[in-house]
């Protein structure tokens, strides 16, 4: 988990960092104080107290946490922090057969400590940690540490027999601010998700709030799922948090938010997530390495209320790029990591092949809003410059509470063989004209591959498909499409799409957009991209 990435957005003074002293706020008010704790008797808990006391808490005045770490925390290094695990047999919940609990150390960057708590039988009270559960692979560090009392850790993970029966691997982990990562099976950790994003690219600071306390709900044996419960807070919001977390082949997670408003908000962002995108076929100019692509996403793909599915390429631009694709109560959005073929990639050991898709499935009626894309300059694979999250069209004010509930799906895709519309494959882009053409930055040429093998299930053979050659149904905002060609590749099961496309100003962006049709209805995904204005 310590190469966690940072996510920026430059020229508009939006900086969030996963590992970053925004950490998490403080529990306790004192290192004294959480050392009584372990000592208190039990409290009764529901989540309907907790959305009770955070809306409370929202009509008092932020406070920004206070705890100080002790002096052997606060001196804490990377190379020292870096080489701190949790020991496997000081694992919590090792007398439940499907879940254990690690925690993540204090210090370092994570300057104030969080609280978490066991609920069992409707009653709370507090997990202790202490430096007996980890190990510091160090003599001196271990020495310096032994009698330290911790105030707090700096966040936790869940374990579970994801992948082999009898294997305790890592599940999902909450460290830093409101971030969390989950995984399906076979996956390892790729993008990462937040609970709440706020003024995100809205031309002023971008605000993270913060989980300040958790609190785990103890399964019963044989149970295969788990809730977590968390607080929320931070100068414009308060939010307590319901997720019910059921491992899979995708991992899908049930989340509850109820949120009171301090401030009013200009942009909200719901279901935020965060993710790396360096380069891939449609822009890899400029990036001299011998992988064929670097991502931890390759796509957005969103699912609108009538069916209609769109999948938007991801990029690396010249400059910060934002898309507001509307959609009143989605069926769902989410980043996806669609290609899953090591042999794109060559990376034997940040496997990007196994990276996890993520999906947001909105339940009950969300209103009228637009899934925002932010697409950030980046020149290195160790910056998460993607973000995506539904923002409402309706103003958020001081005052407000609102609820959502959604499910996410941590895994490969969900759903794309369910779709019933020939999937994008890929997008390459290059010099429009033939291979001869002068370089021109003003025309463009866009080449995608649709996935053809729904027609062949159909029971069309190569010969028929070539026959079965679609309509294109092709649009360009601040741009033309000069050329327009579709055809069948009976080697690659693909449609393949040729455009060219002019643009008169370097400027302003061309938003494109593509679907193939049978004449009447859409028998494609939908395409959406935006040719960015260069620096």
């Amino acid at each position: 988990m310590l190469n966690q990435r940072s996510s920026f957005l430059s020229n508009i003074a939006v900086l969030g960092v996963i590992c970053s002293s925004v950490g998490f706020g403080a529990f306790a008010s004192s290192a004294a104080a959480g050392a009584s704790e372990s000592s208190q008797s039990q409290m009764p808990f529901t989540f309907g107290a907790l959305v009770a006391k955070m809306k409370a808490q929202a009509q008092e005045a932020y406070t920004e946490p206070s705890v100080e770490l002790p002096d052997a925390l606060t001196a804490l290094k990377y190379d020292g922090y870096r080489k701190i695990g949790y020991k496997r047999d000081r694992s919590k919940w090792k007398d439940t057969e499907n879940f254990r609990v690690h925690a993540f150390h204090p210090g370092w960057l994570f300057k104030n400590p969080l609280k978490i708590h066991e609920v069992s039988e409707g009653a709370a009270q507090p997990f202790v940690f202490e430096a007996a559960d980890f190990d510091y692979q160090d003599a001196e560090l271990t020495a310096s540490l032994n009698d330290v009392s911790f105030p707090g850790v700096a966040g936790f993970r869940l374990l579970n027999p994801l992948n082999v029966e009898g294997r305790m691997d890592e599940l999902v982990a909450f460290l830093g601010a409101s971030y969390f990562r989950a995984l399906g099976a076979g996956n390892v950790y790729g993008l990462s998700a937040r609970a709440l994003a706020i003024d995100t690219a809205s031309g002023k600071p971008e605000e993270f709030p913060n989980f300040t306390a958790f609190y785990l709900g103890k399964p019963v044996d044989g149970s295969d799922k788990v809730t977590v419960w968390a607080e929320l807070d931070s100068p414009s919001v308060t939010g307590a948090y319901q997720f019910v977390f059921e491992p899979g082949q995708q991992t899908e997670v049930d989340v509850t938010a109820h949120l009171f408003f301090r401030s009013d908000v200009e942009r909200l962002g719901i279901a935020p997530l965060t993710s790396m995108y360096l380069y891939g076929e449609n822009d890899r100019v400029g990036f001299d390495d011998f992988r064929p692509e670097v991502h931890d996403s390759d796509g957005l793909k969103l699912r609108f209320a009538n069916g209609k599915t769109s999948w938007r390429p991801l990029s690396n631009p010249d400059n910060l790029q934002l898309s507001f694709i509307g959609a009143r109560s989605p069926a769902g959005f989410g980043l996806m990591q669609r290609d899953k073929n090591l042999e794109n990639y060559q990376d034997l050991e940040a496997r990007y092949d196994k990276r996890p898709s993520l999906w947001i499935e909105p339940l009950g009626d969300w209103g009228s809003g637009a899934v925002m894309l932010a697409e950030i300059p980046t020149d290195q694979e160790i910056n998460d410059n993607i973000v995506a999250f539904w923002s409402p069209n309706e103003a958020v004010k001081a005052g407000d509470e609102l609820s959502f509930h959604y499910k996410m799906y941590w895994g490969d895709e969900v759903g794309r063989s369910e779709q019933m519309l020939m999937p994008i494959t890929q997008t390459r882009s290059g010099k429009a004209g033939h291979s001869a053409s002068e370089e021109n930055s003003l025309t463009r040429k866009f080449v995608v591959d649709f996935d053809a093998s729904l027609f062949a299930e159909s029971g069309l053979n190569g010969e028929q498909l070539v026959r079965a050659k679609p309509f294109i149904e092709n649009a360009a905002l601040n741009g033309t499409v000069d050329f327009a060609d579709v055809r069948y590749i009976e080697e690659l099961g693909v449609y393949r799409v040729f455009l060219d496309v002019s643009r008169d100003d370097l400027e302003i962006p061309v938003e494109l957009r593509l679907q193939l049709t049978d004449g009447e209805k859409a028998v494609s995904e939908e395409w959406l991209y935006q040719w960015g204005w260069s620096s």
